[in-house]
């Protein structure tokens, strides 16, 4: 019986209760060094666990242009968008300050690396480091994006 309303609430009343998707750009930054793909990973502010660049769109600017933005920003990354297409996107719960967790769903545009800057906005808050693919898709821990990096 126990099982029956676990499963009733988890599958029928939460996603009733949730709220929508709220949208974020979220930039796979990558070079090419020796033949092979790269990909950047940066820590989080809060948890210091491995993401990519992302953010809230930007007024005045596009969906690919906001994700540059927010490269740049959190990375230092000087580029420009491949495609004005999302590469893919994925899903996860964002927790925010007024002390709740939110849905994310974040559109990923893939940026190739023209240069990184020593000095950029939150370089005091964040590590950048350079990952194959497939070690930056065991990195992360979102399952949407693990996908989309096993597939550059």
């Amino acid at each position: 019986m126990a099982d029956g309303l676990l499963k009733t609430w988890t599958n029928l009343v939460q996603p009733l209760l949730r709220r929508p998707r709220q949208l974020q750009v979220a930039a796979i930054c990558y070079r090419e060094n020796n033949g092979k793909t790269e990909v950047l990973l940066i820590t989080s502010r809060g948890t210091g666990r491995w993401i990519v660049p992302k953010g809230w769109p930007i007024d005045g600017l596009n969906a690919p242009e906001a994700a540059l933005q927010e490269a740049w920003e959190e990375a230092g990354v000087k580029a420009s968008v491949n495609a004005a297409v999302p590469v893919g996107s994925f899903d996860y719960e964002k927790w925010v300050e007024d002390g709740y967790e939110t849905p994310i769903k974040a559109q990923v545009f893939k940026v190739r690396i023209d240069d990184l800057a020593d000095t950029y906005p939150e370089m005091d808050e964040r590590t950048r480091e350079w990952f194959s693919p497939a070690e930056a898709a065991n990195l992360v821990q979102e399952p949407g994006l693990q996908d989309i990096l096993r597939h550059l």
